[in-house]
């Protein structure tokens, strides 16, 4: 029987990734597993230094970055210790920049993960249909398993 130790869960925050979440939490309470929640920096959240004609300093430009990851790390510390007090697993977390399917594969590699709890859809919506998923792509790209989550 597959008993997963090493739970990647990926979140954008939304509503359907906290479903992921929960997911992956009971999954980690019945096998014993840990959870590695992963929030990845896309470019939708990087801030732009020019528009149009108007432009950032490079200090503001840092300046609001780390609001960004600070703001980030803050709900992963938040969600994390929800699920660590209600359901007494360990769970790590961080926080990285790129793309977010090929983060979430390269972290799937790194951190030696043998299952990954993901939401079928995230923040952006209708968006999200007309160009391809990230939960597909890490479905296609997954060397391990892959529970995609519905809302």
């Amino acid at each position: 029987m597959f008993e997963p130790k090493n739970i990647l869960v990926p979140t954008d925050f939304s509503k359907f990734s906290d479903a992921a979440l929960k997911k992956a939490a009971d999954i980690a309470a019945r096998y014993g597993s840990s959870i590695y929640l992963l929030h990845v920096l896309g470019m939708s959240e990087q801030v732009q230094q020019c528009a149009v004609d108007y432009c950032l300093s490079a200090e503001m430009v840092q300046q609001l970055e780390k609001e960004t990851v600070k703001a980030a790390q803050e709900r992963l510390k938040k969600e994390a210790a929800a699920i660590v007090k209600s359901k007494k697993v360990k769970v790590l977390f961080d926080i990285k920049k790129g793309s977010p399917a090929e983060t979430i594969l390269r972290e799937e590699k790194a951190k030696k993960v043998d299952l990954i709890v993901i939401a079928s859809h995230g923040k952006s919506g209708i968006l999200k249909q007309l160009i391809g998923s990230v939960a597909d792509k890490v479905v296609k790209g997954a060397k391990s398993p892959v529970v995609v989550v519905k809302p």
